[in-house]
């Protein structure tokens, strides 16, 4: 099968500092003891990175970065990569060579693969769930400190798409923001002062008067929906009326992605997918 989304993957550099740091932190200050007191250097093996559960597949560029970076030598073969659908049993990849070496890199390998694999695949429920409308699934900035370049990336592996990177890529004007500075009219003309135009504008609310103020006021972008229900989204989409982008968030289960969908929005965001996804087993079998 091939993969929803090619360009997913980034080049290796900029994700090595992350898979060392994490390398660093599991060798600590003198490496892998258990290894070194009980295998020897000169023992060799081809070990199986094995599916135990249905997924969508990610992180296993991370993987061949992991035991890369352990051992250069080492002969990965990735089987069954990012974005690809596994059955139970299937085998994502191959690592030939220093068994030590191997063992070193495992647990790093298999941390950042079944994690990133848990979104990719839950993403790719809630991406299947939409189907046959026009909404697309997107993540938030509710990620794993320090990891949200690659809990986005596997978002993208499982069709999902990508929210905000970071508080410096758009303007997103949430209720708070709207309290300290005094409502909807006051910050849209706030932002048609201040702000780049070159910088989108997304403002949250949660009532149809608030969106026909946004609407009446002008100056965003995209609409963030928030905790409404579905025959409010539905209101909410016909004010509208394509002028600009809306976005359902709030509450978004798996059960009610249909529904929502249903609605014509033209997102589904949510924070489950990065900060619920549950861990899918993979295992390193020699």
């Amino acid at each position: 099968m091939s993969p929803r989304i090619s360009n997913a993957s980034l080049p290796d550099l900029i994700l090595e500092p992350l898979v060392r740091n994490a390398l660093m932190e599991d060798l600590g200050s003198y490496g892998d003891i258990t290894t070194r007191s009980v295998v020897p250097g000169d023992v060799t093996y081809v070990a199986r990175l094995n599916a135990r559960a249905d997924a969508v597949v990610s992180g296993m560029q991370i993987a061949r970065i992991a035991f890369g970076l352990v051992d250069p030598t080492l002969d990965v073969k990735t089987l069954i990569g990012d974005g690809e659908t596994a059955h139970k049993g299937e085998t994502l990849m191959t690592i030939s060579g220093s068994a030590a070496s191997i063992l070193m890199g495992e647990r790093v390998a298999l941390n950042f693969a079944g994690r990133l694999t848990g979104i990719a695949t839950k993403t790719a429920a809630f991406v299947t769930a939409a189907a046959g409308t026009k909404t697309r699934i997107t993540c938030t900035r509710k990620t794993t400190p320090g990891l949200r370049l690659v809990e986005k990336q596997a978002v993208l592996h499982g069709g999902g798409f990508n929210h905000r990177y970071s508080l410096s890529d758009a303007i997103l004007i949430k209720d708070n923001h709207i309290a300290a500075a005094g409502g909807v009219q006051a910050v849209l003309e706030a932002v048609k002062a201040n702000a780049s135009h070159m910088m989108k504008v997304e403002i949250e609310v949660d009532r149809l008067d608030q969106l026909e103020d946004v609407l009446t006021v002008g100056g965003a972008d995209v609409v963030l929906l928030d905790n409404m229900n579905n025959d409010t989204l539905a209101r909410a989409v016909d004010m509208v009326q394509g002028r600009i982008i809306t976005e359902a968030s709030g509450n978004v289960t798996l059960e009610r992605i249909a529904s929502i969908a249903a609605t014509g929005v033209d997102y589904i965001s949510s924070g489950a997918l990065t900060h619920s996804a549950q861990t899918v087993d993979l295992g390193l079998d020699f």
